[in-house]
């Protein structure tokens, strides 16, 4: 059974950081594509952050760039995000997604991604 398992949140101050992680298990994920969303209270699902299979290609929604940062390491089949300067506007549960495919169109596109974690809440006081 493939499971994406998120851990890290947590509750913060504004101006703090966390560092979210997400260990796959089940299948390997090292030639697939990987990210983050978010969804607030309310709100639509987001997308936050992608990763490329090696790393070598990142994609950011335009609120969180030059604050969050995502890795990953397949050699432990974890895909990381480090989230620095927090705001109460990130306040979220924060979802861990994984491709089958080899190749992801759109990389902010739910519908794009095969698997999904069961989210790990962050939640950032002002």
């Amino acid at each position: 059974q493939v499971q994406l398992l998120e851990s890290g949140g947590g509750l913060v101050q504004a101006g703090d950081s966390l560092r979210l992680s997400c260990v796959a298990s089940g299948r390997t994920f090292n030639s697939n594509t990987m990210g983050w969303f978010r969804q607030a209270p309310g709100k639509v699902r987001e997308f936050v952050a992608g990763i490329s299979w090696d790393g070598a290609r990142t994609e950011y929604v335009d609120s969180v760039k030059g604050r969050f940062t995502i890795s990953r390491d397949n050699a432990k089949d974890t895909v990381y995000l480090q989230m620095n300067s927090l705001k109460p506007d990130d306040t979220a549960v924060y979802y861990c997604v994984a491709a089958a495919r080899y190749y992801v169109t759109d990389w902010s596109q739910w519908s794009a991604y095969d698997y999904w974690g069961q989210g790990t809440q962050v939640t950032v006081s002002s």
